[in-house]
């Protein structure tokens, strides 16, 4: 990049790469480009990295970026969540209840999620845009927007299923654009 275009990476292009690698299962490419980062990584690249580690199931490089991101930001939850999830579904119940149990300790709170979603709501096939969070059940379209939130759920997970069978068999990701 430097030598082709002029431009010093800034903290904003390594986490984009991370986070681009990352989705795509790469996982060792980024976190070589994690430890390429001229003074450390920041706490965007390490959540992105965070993140995929819990899509793709690395516990141990999940581990050294949820070490620096607690050393960074102690009271974010999302590095609790995603660890303690990451963990749990690896089936490691010990250390899953280790980082609940250091998130009440710390006083750390989950943040609610929050989420929009057009509706078809008129006659005249016009959308329109409805706001829930988890277990919320107040609007009166509630049944109908959490069964579109479930669908979808179900629906991205099934899609990144197949995405690790496709990485794993080779296939050429047209999303990503490079051939595994």
């Amino acid at each position: 990049m430097v030598q082709d275009y002029r431009i010093e990476p800034s903290p904003e292009h390594y986490s984009c790469m991370v986070d681009m690698l990352g989705r795509a299962g790469r996982l060792e490419e980024a976190e070589e480009m994690v430890n390429r980062i001229p003074g450390g990584p920041g706490l965007s690249v390490l959540q992105s990295l965070l993140g995929s580690c819990r899509t793709y199931g690395n516990v141990e490089l999940g581990e050294k970026a949820a070490e620096g991101l607690l050393e960074m930001e102690q009271k974010d939850s999302g590095t609790y969540v995603l660890m303690a999830n990451l963990y749990a579904e690896k089936g490691q119940w010990e250390k899953a209840s280790r980082f609940k149990r250091a998130m009440r300790e710390e006083g750390v709170l989950k943040k609610i999620g929050f989420s929009w979603v057009d509706v078809d709501h008129a006659a005249d096939g016009s959308l329109a845009l409805h706001g829930f969070s988890s277990g919320d059940m107040t609007h009166p379209m509630a049944e109908e927007i959490h069964g579109l939130a479930e669908f979808v759920g179900l629906e991205m997970k099934f899609l990144r299923e197949r995405e690790v069978e496709w990485y794993e068999s080779g296939v050429m990701l047209e999303s990503v654009g490079c051939i595994w």
